[in-house]
């Protein structure tokens, strides 16, 4: 019941996020405070220096911890982040990220994300600490 909560939680978010499914965003593990995901690193993805902008491994580390968070049922949303780059990340290079669970309590919740790529070289290492609203994805009927 729980993983297909989580499953439910994170399809019904992913189907809203546009900006998730530009990147290519692959569900490769969903359970609840845990998730991997996987994308490739595409021309439109690259800064002036050739490199992937800074934006989208936070970006793809921020959709791990949104649904990480939020797979529990419910809602969550972002209050503090962080994210530190040790390695670029190029064209063509396939990113996997994996969303671990730090700690949870009944308002927040902290995880660290760390960003591999196909070479298993950590490529961003992002930490996020999310406030957990009182509302429901999946409010149980009355």
């Amino acid at each position: 019941m729980e993983k297909s909560l989580a499953q439910s939680v994170v399809n019904k978010m992913f189907d809203d996020d546009m900006f998730s499914q530009w990147l290519g965003i692959e569900r490769v593990l969903i359970e609840q405070g845990h998730c991997i995901l996987r994308m490739k690193i595409r021309n439109e993805m690259l800064n002036g220096f050739g490199i992937a902008h800074g934006g989208i491994a936070f970006s793809f580390a921020d959709s791990a911890l949104a649904f990480a968070s939020n797979s529990y049922g419910k809602l969550s949303v972002a209050l503090d982040c962080s994210i530190s780059f040790p390695v670029a990340v190029k064209e063509g290079d396939v990113l996997t990220c994996e969303a671990k669970e730090l700690s949870l309590t009944n308002k927040t919740g902290t995880y660290l994300i760390e960003v591999k790529n196909q070479k298993n070289e950590n490529v961003a290492f992002f930490k996020g600490t999310v406030y957990r609203t009182s509302k429901e994805w999946f409010p149980k009927e009355k």
